[in-house]
């Protein structure tokens, strides 16, 4: 980084943080909710949400004035029928029933605002999707997909038209209340960042046939999501300034750990202080995602855990990651991939309302996130978006196991005890031939480079196979 970017990102991170230690106090923006009653008694708001008498914290779009519930619902991690998500069973069929039951106690509860895709669950999110909502009123809730043309084949402006057709057919609409282009500053098509954007969005049209489609009300919001390389965010946001492009929203990943330490967990990531502050400058609303960092900050090590414990126990470490991400001025849904209804429950009561953080315990969970840094998780998310391997790897399983032994503290370490160690060792070995199947491992990974231009954390995943493949090495050596 050269001396004018240093500058820059620096002069945004101070900006951030000043902004956010005092968004929406007694006189919040036109972003933040009436309903917030920031100066009310916050023992009483606490109760209040408890115990089921509070509403849901509504955001302002300053667009189009769209009262957008503070809780969105990411229909990303939708139930199947044989138990968990698509993910994990890929051959069974959506559990359209649970999925009903979920849309309909959301919307009982507040939550208007439903984010799907052409590429969750399989291809079939937005089908599911389009089934609970068509239930209700078109007009008691707000639709967000995508256009995902990540593969090259899509990329033409035929496909990519028909794309966009077949979402408003699946989800029965004629219009769409949040349009995203999916994925911004991702590599794909042999390109980097910039040129993979130009081949999905520039150099076939699309992007001026999106804004044409607005005009015809088609699409009411138009924006993006981001993951990636940060010049392509810089480039569309300078793109919004000179009056080429109008961005309505704009989708980025927010949490206490990212706003600090995303760059330095991934060299790759864009700390979330930097993005939160640039497009908070010039007002364009943040739809958040990823407040938990897909699960990890719900799952805490016990040290992690007892400390907030301590800190006020009535916050379950997920409640604390939704309450630091709905915090931000400007801040209009925070999304949550949500598969079973107890889930559902606990974030809509985080959010009913939100009981804003104080300047004290934002700056506590901002010197958390140090020690929480200081494990060295890898930060994957199990999106799955890296498989199939061509070489069978299972990528998530092998991560999901390392980062468990992190969160459980069980880690084996050759500075402590030598029986301590030798327990934890053997743990780790026999946890993971049991998490993963022996052809599946690390050890099979040849380095292809297949997975890392899919990888929306924009991980090094052949780098992270052979550290975890050289540290399984080193412990059966060790026995």
């Amino acid at each position: 980084m050269d001396r004018r970017e240093f500058i820059k990102h620096s002069a945004a991170a101070v900006a951030a943080t000043s902004v956010l230690a005092t968004a929406c106090k007694k006189n919040p923006s036109p972003l933040c909710s009436t309903d917030d009653h920031w100066a009310s008694d916050r023992a009483e708001l606490f109760t209040r949400s408890r115990e089921g008498e509070g509403r849901m914290t509504l955001r302002t779009n300053p667009n189009t004035g769209d009262k957008v519930s503070l809780l969105g619902f990411g229909m990303m991690r939708l139930p199947v029928q044989a138990g968990g998500t698509a993910r994990e069973n890929p051959d069974s069929p959506i559990d359209q029933e649970a999925v009903n039951e979920m849309v309909d106690y959301a919307l009982e509860h507040g939550v208007n605002y439903f984010d799907t895709s052409p590429a969750y669950c399989q291809g079939l999110s937005e089908q599911s999707t389009g089934i609970a909502l068509s239930r209700h009123p078109r007009n008691s809730y707000f639709i967000a997909t995508k256009l995902s043309n990540f593969s090259p084949d899509t990329w033409s402006a035929r496909e990519s038209k028909a794309m966009f057709e077949r979402s408003l057919q699946y989800l029965q609409t004629d219009y769409v209340d949040y349009l995203l282009l999916h994925g911004i500053g991702m590599s794909g098509g042999g390109r980097d960042g910039i040129g993979a954007f130009y081949g999905r969005y520039m150099e076939n049209g699309i992007l001026d046939w999106l804004v044409e489609q607005k005009t015809k009300g088609r699409i009411r919001n138009l924006g993006f999501s981001y993951h990636g390389d940060v010049k392509v965010f810089d480039t569309l946001l300078q793109w919004h300034d000179e009056g080429k492009y109008h961005w309505d929203f704009v989708q980025i990943e927010l949490n206490y750990l990212d706003w600090n330490y995303a760059n330095e967990i991934n060299p790759r990531n864009t700390d979330a202080d930097y993005l939160y502050a640039e497009l908070h400058k010039r007002g364009i609303p943040a739809v958040i995602m990823e407040p938990l960092l897909g699960g990890r900050l719900a799952k805490q090590p016990d040290a992690i855990t007892a400390k907030m414990r301590e800190k006020d126990s009535r916050y379950s470490p997920a409640a604390w990651a939704f309450r630091f991400a709905g915090n931000p001025e400007g801040v209009l849904t925070v999304l949550s991939g949500m598969t079973y209804l107890e889930h559902l429950k606990e974030n809509v009561t985080t959010y009913s309302p939100l009981l804003p953080l104080t300047a004290e315990e934002e700056q506590w969970l901002l010197t958390l996130a140090r020690d929480i840094y200081e494990l060295k998780a890898i930060p994957c998310t199990a999106c799955n978006y890296c498989m199939p391997c061509p070489y069978g790897l299972n990528i998530p399983g092998i991560f999901a196991h390392y980062n468990k032994c992190i969160a459980e503290g069980t880690m084996p370490a050759t500075d402590g005890p030598s029986n301590k160690y030798q327990r934890n060792r053997r743990a780790f070995l026999v946890g993971y031939d049991r998490a993963v199947p022996s052809v599946r491992q690390a050890d099979h990974c040849i380095g292809c480079d297949h997975c890392v231009s899919h990888c929306p954390q924009r991980i090094d995943i052949p780098r992270e196979m052979q550290r975890i493949d050289r540290f399984v090495d080193q412990l059966k050596q060790r026995m």
